[in-house]
């Protein structure tokens, strides 16, 4: 059995007609809305449904068919081609150009070796902003406990020199008392 056209008129009512029927019959909707409707439905699908639309996407899909099918043809030779080796052939360069070519190894090289702290880099970028916020604040702690550090050298310094004078005292102070002492007895 032969699948019908959807674009033939219908040769008996369906399930659409018979409802759009209906609302004709009752006065819900007249025929020259729904010529208008149609009308409408015809000009917003004109650039899919036109033939011309329709001819040039089928001349698309044809050629990009083809390219497939010849792709396909040459699987064989092209899983070949990517399985072998590119390191092993040599690429002709005139000597001129030698030191050049050396110089522009030693930038890849060292552009490979960096590239994961370039890429770190970049992919800090945008928490730049609240990075620099926490290095103020950090900077900020530091200065607070570079002054701190400062004066407790300068108490200890101070305490030191005092030390040093209380120890300077003691052997005057003793000599003090065993003279006292002395005199005493």
């Amino acid at each position: 059995m032969a699948a019908a056209n959807p674009w033939d008129p219908a040769p008996e009512p369906n399930a659409a007609g018979l409802l759009l029927g209906h609302f004709v019959a009752s006065g819900m909707v007249t025929e020259k809305n729904l010529e208008i409707e149609l009308l409408k439905l015809e000009k917003d699908t004109a650039d899919i449904v036109h033939p011309l639309y329709l001819a040039q996407k089928c001349h698309t899909l044809q050629s990009m068919n083809n390219h497939l099918e010849a792709v396909l043809k040459e699987k064989r030779s092209l899983r070949q081609r990517l399985l072998k080796p590119m390191c092993q052939e040599n690429l002709p360069l005139e000597a001129v150009y030698h030191r050049y070519m050396v110089h522009l190894l030693e930038l890849a090289v060292t552009f490979i070796e960096k590239l994961e702290m370039h890429l770190e880099t970049i992919r800090n970028i945008p928490h730049l902003d609240a990075n620099l916020k926490k290095m103020s604040k950090a900077l900020a702690k530091m200065d607070i406990l570079v002054t701190e550090t400062e004066e407790l050298a300068e108490n200890i310094l101070k305490w030191r020199e005092q030390q040093n004078e209380v120890s300077s005292y003691i052997p005057k102070i003793l000599a003090e008392e065993n003279h006292l002492h002395g005199a005493v007895a």
